[in-house]
């Protein structure tokens, strides 16, 4: 039953505001009940029945102020003084000292404290308190948890106009501050209203830079000094040096002069091990190394042209992307170039040629990152292209252990510093892989997607468990990484010293193959070279008359053929003479292997004199069989 009220309302009336007013109940339908339908009711026990009742809610959204917090200290040199004592007065320091030294309370006191410190000085070299006594344990414990990474801090370049984070560098002593250079590296890109500044980050404090370094030009590298903390190198976009003091300010010291530095952006400036701790090198993509004194910039100490040809000349120079040098190897560096070359160099050659010691190819694009294994020195890490490569000094022709090709481009790499087989890669979709390969090696142990956009830069702390990604917008994110993957693991240096002696051993044996293959190839050259200069030259009218001559044989060869398949032969002489055929053609098949087209044709020739001699020896035959047949029917009555 379907119930229809229809309201009805006067065309005049449409748009009038309603007028309510109260009135009594009217019944508009009535529905009395049906006794016949009472025999088909159903008691239903229990009853379910559902009612929603939830008091509405609306979300909201507060973006609060940032709170931006300033560390501030006292340094209290020396106090402690009364009132009227002056302490920059020597005399009455000193006649105020006598007289408390000469109090017997004084004396007392010290005396009583000195058998006291005298208990805890026997009881700290009785007792190592800092001993660990479950070592074993813990070490059990890590292998069995999952490797994963935390985010701990996020970093943003704080200008308006975003630039790329292009270096990373841990302080060195404290690993609570971190230097970072922005510059944008893409070219013809700078905006007017782009800064130059580069900055000094605390991290307990990142919401605003501990020190703004101010460069003429934006740094494209930034390097602490391992033996004071205070000094930093940095390498400009326009390819000067200069170097800051944190304690003078965020001014450069000093700057090398534009005439005598690179011509292009310098992609890597490192420390170099000395007494002073003032030396230092640097590369660029203009294809020098400037070794420098930051006592005195105006000029460079020494240089090298990376011309792999050995002859110096800078138009023949490869472009440095990135440097590379190991402390406890002093002489000897390595720098990875624009076309995917490493270049092994010894500093202490005699001669500028003597320098470039060996070169290492591998990677279809720029070498952006190459770092020796801080356990095996002789074993380095190159990442470009789409893969990152380990490689052995010893070998020359190609690396002994390679990553699978990634989708995207790689950028940058480095070598975990606590354990002898982990190594990061950092991606351009914005994704941080870090690989074991003790534990596999076709695939990263983690995976993590850091950011959207592409990464720029990788640093790694000491201790190895922080590690710091550059972005392409000047984002550093700082990722605490898992204890399995920053502490050794039980006999891991003697497994990762024998697997790469494996895989060294392994590319020996190819390269050795490779080169008696192509030792054999050259040999076999030389001799088809010869072959072709003891045969007699032809003239262009020999080659032609001698081929018309093959092509019309051929052609007559054909022509008789064609004849003697036409003729008809007797069966069992045509079986014979088939059977005999094929098994000539079987026995030549089976000597020769292959035929050449002068072997056909004589094959060919052959066969047809045989055809013509065969009917020359069937006609005489015939007319004998025709007279004897003659005389049998002169006979006959």
């Amino acid at each position: 039953m379907e119930i229809i009220y229809v309201y009805t309302r006067k065309r005049s009336e449409f748009g009038r505001p309603c007028s309510f007013s109260d009135r009594p109940a009217e019944v508009n339908v009535d529905i009395p009940p049906d006794p016949s339908m009472a025999s088909s009711f159903i008691l239903r026990n229990p009853v379910d029945s559902h009612v929603q009742h939830t008091s509405d809610m609306s979300e909201h959204e507060v973006n609060t102020e940032r709170a931006e917090v300033e560390s501030r200290g006292v340094n209290h040199v020396e106090g402690g003084w009364p009132k009227d004592i002056n302490p920059q007065e020597v005399e009455q320091t000193i006649r105020f000292r006598k007289k408390v030294e000469k109090d017997e309370n004084y004396i007392n006191t010290i005396v009583h404290l000195g058998t006291l410190m005298e208990h805890c000085v026997k009881q700290n070299n009785a007792i190592n308190i800092y001993e660990e006594y479950f070592e074993e344990e813990e070490m059990v414990e890590v292998e069995d948890e999952p490797p994963s990474a935390k985010t701990i801090n996020v970093i943003r370049d704080p200008n308006v106009t975003k630039r790329t984070a292009t270096h990373l560098s841990w302080h060195p002593d404290t690993c609570k501050k971190l230097a970072v250079a922005y510059s944008s590296l893409e070219f013809q890109q700078n905006m007017k209203n782009m800064s130059f500044d580069s900055y000094i980050w605390d991290l307990e404090n990142p919401n605003k830079p501990e020190l703004v370094l101010r460069p003429s030009s934006p740094l494209v590298s930034l390097e602490y000094n391992p033996k004071d903390s205070h000094v930093l190198v940095g390498g400009c976009y326009n390819g000067q040096m200069a170097y800051w003091d944190t304690r003078k300010g965020g001014l450069p010291v000093e700057v090398s002069a534009v005439e005598v530095s690179h011509r292009d952006p310098v992609y890597g400036a490192i420390w170099l091990q000395s007494k002073t701790g003032t030396e230092c090198f640097s590369a660029s993509t203009d294809g020098q190394v400037l070794w420098w004194d930051i006592r005195k910039l105006s000029e460079p100490t020494e240089m090298l042209v990376l011309d792999i040809t050995r002859k110096g000349l800078l138009e023949n120079a490869l472009g440095a992307v990135t440097l590379e040098f190991e402390p406890t190897m002093p002489t000897k560096f390595m720098v990875g170039t624009e076309q995917g070359i490493v270049i092994a160099c010894n500093r202490k050659a005699k001669t500028p040629p003597e320098k470039i010691t060996s070169t290492y190819s591998g990677h279809h694009g720029p070498v952006y990152a190459l770092a020796r294994n801080p356990f095996y020195p002789k074993i380095f890490m190159t990442v470009g292209d789409w893969t990152a490569r380990i490689w052995s000094e010893e070998i020359k022709e190609s690396s002994i252990m390679w990553t699978k090709y990634h989708l995207s481009y790689l950028t940058d790499g480095c070598w975990s510093t606590v354990r002898p087989a982990v190594f990061f890669t950092t991606r351009s979709d914005g994704t941080l892989d870090v690989w074991d390969f003790l534990f596999k090696q076709n695939d990263p142990s983690l995976s993590l997607k850091v950011c959207d956009e592409p990464l720029s830069s990788l640093r790694l702390q000491d201790n190895g468990c922080v590690v710091g990604c550059g972005s392409k917008l000047g984002t550093v994110t700082l990722l605490e990484i898992s204890s399995g993957l920053c502490t050794l693991q039980r006999n891991e240096k003697m497994l990762a010293t024998a697997m790469f002696e494996r895989e060294t051993k392994r590319e020996k044996i190819l390269e050795a193959r490779h080169r008696e293959m192509r030792l054999k190839e050259r040999a076999r050259s030389e001799g088809q070279e010869s072959e072709v200069e003891e045969r007699p030259v032809e003239s262009p009218q020999e080659v032609l008359d001698r081929a018309r001559k093959e092509f019309f044989e051929v052609i007559e060869a054909e022509l008789q053929r064609q004849a003697r398949a036409e003729t008809p032969t007797p069966a069992w002489q045509g079986t014979g003479d088939g059977m005999n055929r094929s098994r000539d053609s079987l026995t030549w098949g089976r000597g020769l292997g292959s035929a050449s087209a002068f072997q056909v044709k004589d094959r060919v020739g052959e066969e047809a004199a045989a055809a013509a001699r065969g009917e020359e020896s069937r006609l005489p035959k015939d007319k004998e069989e025709e007279e004897g047949e003659e005389k049998d029917a002169a006979k006959e009555p």
